[in-house]
């Protein structure tokens, strides 16, 4: 009986949590710790595990809620996972330096679609867009 007291217990609380909205910028900065990490990686192991922790950490960040142009938010993250994917597998069959390329793409693609998410600057907000 307490078995299942602790049981629907458990289960109930997990699914109350479930639905907590993300901290993007918490979830962003840990992204980016554990792309740091597959960047510097020696050996494949070390890259495999920073690699996938980044890829479940964009896949988080697909929960989110994106205010200023979602659609495309989506769609850098759906590209940046490609990459990352696309790093893993030629890491896994060609070495880690073959891998180091995707890894240049991710990171060119932060910087696209980071642009989305500036603040407006000084004039753009005195005078409209």
């Amino acid at each position: 009986m307490k078995f299942l007291f602790i049981f629907i217990t458990l289960l109930f609380s997990s699914l109350a949590f479930s639905n907590q909205p993300v901290d993007l910028e918490i979830n962003m900065k840990n992204t980016g710790l554990a792309y740091k990490k597959a960047v510097q990686a020696t050996d494949l192991t070390t890259f495999n595990t920073a690699i996938d922790e980044f890829i479940k950490l964009v896949k988080v960040s697909k929960t989110a809620k994106f205010y200023k142009k979602p659609e495309q938010s989506l769609q850098g993250l759906d590209k940046v996972i490609a990459q990352a994917e696309l790093a893993k597998k030629s890491a896994n069959e060609q070495g880690l330096t073959e891998a180091k390329s995707s890894l240049k793409n991710i990171d060119n693609l932060r910087k696209k679609y980071h642009e989305l998410h500036e603040p407006p600057g000084f004039f753009e907000l005195l005078f409209g867009s």
